[in-house]
């Protein structure tokens, strides 16, 4: 797996446009791009699946959560659009679901969201949860594994741990990634790119980063060089 491979650029944009105009200046640096919330909406779908038939690899992170048989079909559905990753809660019911929907599919790989960066311990504590947030996080990544998930959202801060814990069962992907000296904006567990792949990351998310840089192509080729140099040999 190359380092543009391991790069997943996020295209947290509000227009399908802004979005294109990114990608363009991004050019030949991005082979990977995500798609979420914002860009769902207004066009996002439409733009996954020109990715897709331009020879890019696809995020599609909806964060599906519902009941089983729910994901189930709309994981079908999703299925179409021909994407790469997809993301759903990591809830054994949910879990089930998606990978029930996602059947025979060889390309599509469902992903667990453990816990998500913005978050930290306090925050679980005012939502009523106690349990510590890294056991917080093997827990989901093991229902994600009985469920036959493909791998795991998770912080850098957990992946060493998950790494241990399933080896290669599971693959992890990381957001709250930013370089050094980066703002950290509402992201609370971060990491920097050579941080992300010495704790056993296999892919990083990155936006902002990129998409707001002045040359969003330099940036993305600088992350590259930081991912591929602390790829152990």
């Amino acid at each position: 797996m190359t380092s543009k491979d391991r790069l997943i650029i996020a295209l947290d944009l509000p227009s399908q446009d802004e979005a294109q105009a990114a990608i363009d200046a991004i050019g030949a640096e991005g082979t990977f791009y995500k798609i979420g919330y914002q860009l769902m909406p207004v066009g996002g779908l439409d733009l996954a699946k020109r990715l897709t038939d331009d020879g890019k690899k696809v995020f599609l992170d909806f964060k599906f959560h519902d009941i089983g048989a729910t994901v189930e079909r709309g994981v079908k559905s999703v299925a179409k659009l021909g994407g790469d990753f997809l993301t759903v809660h990591a809830e054994p019911d949910v879990l089930r679901g998606a990978v029930e929907g996602r059947g025979d599919d060889k390309r599509l790989k469902i992903l667990a969201v453990t816990v998500l960066t913005s978050l930290d311990q306090a925050s679980l504590t005012k939502m009523g949860i106690e349990i510590p947030l890294p056991d917080l996080v093997l827990k989901r990544a093991e229902f994600a594994a009985e469920a036959g998930a493909d791998g795991v959202v998770a912080s850098a801060k957990e992946a060493k741990a998950i790494k241990a814990r399933f080896g290669d069962a599971l693959k992890i992907v990381t957001p709250g990634v930013r370089p050094a000296g980066a703002d950290a904006n509402d992201q609370k567990r971060v990491v920097t790119p050579a941080g992300a792949v010495a704790a056993g990351a296999d892919h990083l998310v990155i936006g902002r980063p990129i998409i707001a840089a002045k040359d969003p192509k330099k940036a993305a080729q600088h992350i590259h060089q930081e991912i591929a140099a602390a790829v152990p040999a």
